[in-house]
């Protein structure tokens, strides 16, 4: 048995519910998933009663947004006390954040000459979003698409919201530190998600210094050299090797970032996450 450390669900800006992604790893012969949405617990509850339901192990998460050197950076936390007030709003004020990013993004866009509104990309979400849920730029984009200004979520990106494109924008932010201390003082673990996107690894060596548990060495993302290389620094740091798929839900036909279960880790890994 096996576990998948990181996945994402409606809550955030995956595109399938807390439970149809238990689902899924109960369908992959995964002995654990965990729910690790984008700054909110929301879809936690649903898929720990889903994971009783179905005899699956589910790890309560969150993947917290983070900035360093001018560079986004996602930490993980696992197993913190989700009914802990002062996490709670902590997170809240990141969607906060991330509302204002939103607002900035459109505000871009409509610079650029494009007809696009916030009320717009809120009904596009309206009847899968709940109170503490998080939207992001791939709502933004599927509006874009919607009204033909792109042909596919990834030209959406290309063209305007990655890092660099036309209408990104990045409004101050928590860094690393900060956010692993909030996982500490919840109760949780902390591990640097996925460290060969940033693409500066003295910058995710500096971080493995700031009181991490653990680093995401296995992600759908990374190459078998990132896995290698990533392994070593874990166990030179004496971290936690952790793996995650990303999973986003299926787009445009693909599973995006990978198929759950598509990298899986030990389950003695979730108890050493457990246990602390």
């Amino acid at each position: 048995m096996a576990a998948d450390l990181h996945s994402h669900t409606t809550a955030s800006d995956g595109t399938q519910s807390p439970r149809a992604n238990v689902l899924m790893a109960v369908e992959a012969g995964l002995g654990a998933i965990a729910i690790t949405d984008h700054d909110t617990i929301s879809g936690v509850a649903e898929a720990l009663a889903a994971g009783l339901e179905m005899g699956i192990v589910v790890v309560p998460g969150v993947e917290i947004s983070t900035v360093a050197n001018g560079q986004d950076i996602h930490i993980l936390g696992y197993y913190m006390n989700i009914a802990d007030e002062l996490f709670l709003q902590r997170l809240s004020s990141l969607r906060d954040t991330r509302d204002t990013r939103n607002e900035m993004i459109i505000a871009r866009l409509q610079e650029l000459g494009i007809d696009i509104t916030m009320e717009e990309v809120l009904k596009e979400v309206a009847n899968v979003k709940r109170k503490g849920d998080t939207v992001g730029r791939p709502h933004i984009a599927a509006v874009l698409m919607n009204k033909g200004y792109v042909s596919t979520i990834t030209e959406a990106f290309d063209r305007y919201l990655a890092t660099g494109a036309a209408a990104y924008a990045n409004p101050p932010r928590i860094e690393p530190a900060t956010a692993i201390s909030w996982i500490h003082e919840a109760g949780g673990r902390a591990v640097l998600a996925h460290p060969g996107i940033y693409h500066d690894d003295a910058l995710v060596e500096a971080i493995t210094s700031q009181g991490l548990d653990g680093i995401e060495v296995y992600h759908a993302d990374h190459t078998p050299e990132d896995e290698e290389r990533y392994r070593l620094l874990a166990e030179r740091k004496g971290l936690l090797i952790t793996a995650g798929s990303d999973f986003h839900g299926v787009r445009e036909g693909t599973a995006f970032h990978g198929a759950i279960g598509s990298k899986r880790i030990g389950m003695d890994v979730v108890e050493r996450l457990r246990q602390g």
